[in-house]
């Protein structure tokens, strides 16, 4: 949805609530003008009935609902009529179209609402997608990455403490996504990126760079001495799970890569 259609939404839906609140304003007026305090409450009641049936469960339940509140003041008026003790309350009779208005804007408003709220999800999950955060594997992307890399070398220049990155990939992936299903494709993902997350230090940051072709980075404060051990150590403890999930039968292997800033 494109912002002319955001806003044309907002503006919708701030008419249909400006809508109601007019069709309320105007409903208690009248209820004071035309006296008749029980059948007035005991309609306003049943108003509410129907609009949290509006509300709940939709346009046709709450003009069945409508149909059903008219019936029974029909039924009202008739009984006052052939019982001949009352005169017939023509002042109430806005209480048979005043409920279905309301009902009617209820819907749309609430309607559009959700409509909006389905499109903010959408683009807060669109946010998360191409922003510093991956939706399945919750790593820091490569917008994060060259964030914090800028600060790391900044430490680096300063403080003269050593930078290094290390690149893990999963070797002869795209002969291997030929052979896995979509199952087999995620559960290596999320192994993969959660034994680098187990076999790291706190201070060290995960990143996923690539979903397609899956390439994962970790910057740490060490040498390439320090980063080579760490580097062993995940992919030991990457063989070790391995074997003991549903993808240990596949000839899977990891390629891991140090680079430190001089």
């Amino acid at each position: 949805m494109t912002s002319n259609d955001d806003q044309k939404s907002v503006l919708y839906t701030d008419v249909c609530l400006l809508l109601f609140l007019a069709l309320i304003g105007i409903m208690a007026i009248l209820m004071a003008l035309t006296g008749h305090v029980l059948l007035n409450t005991i309609f306003l009641f049943c108003t509410l009935a129907v609009l949290l049936i509006t509300y709940f469960f939709g346009i046709i339940a709450s003009l069945i609902t409508n149909l059903g509140f008219i019936a029974l003041q029909t039924i009202i008026v008739i009984y006052q009529y052939l019982d001949g003790t009352q005169t017939i309350p023509w002042g109430l009779t806005y209480w048979m179209i005043l409920p279905l208005l309301l009902s009617v804007t209820l819907y749309f408003m609430t309607k559009n609402q959700v409509k909006l709220q389905k499109i903010n999800g959408a683009l807060r999950a669109n946010i998360i997608e191409q922003g510093a955060f991956d939706d399945e594997t919750k790593l820091r992307t490569t917008v994060a990455y060259m964030e914090d890399a800028a600060v790391f070398i900044e430490t680096n220049k300063r403080f003269k403490l050593p930078v290094t990155t290390i690149i893990v990939k999963i070797r002869y992936f795209n002969d291997l996504k030929r052979m896995m299903g979509p199952e087999q494709l995620r559960n290596l993902l999320k192994l993969t990126s959660n034994v680098i997350k187990q076999a790291t230090r706190d201070n060290d940051i995960t990143y996923l760079l690539n979903n397609e072709d899956p390439t994962w980075a970790i910057l740490l404060f060490t040498d390439t001495d320090g980063a080579q051990i760490a580097a062993n150590r995940i992919k030991q403890v990457f063989d070790k799970q391995l074997n003991n999930s549903s993808l240990a039968s596949l000839a899977i292997a990891m390629v891991v890569g140090v680079a430190t800033l001089p």
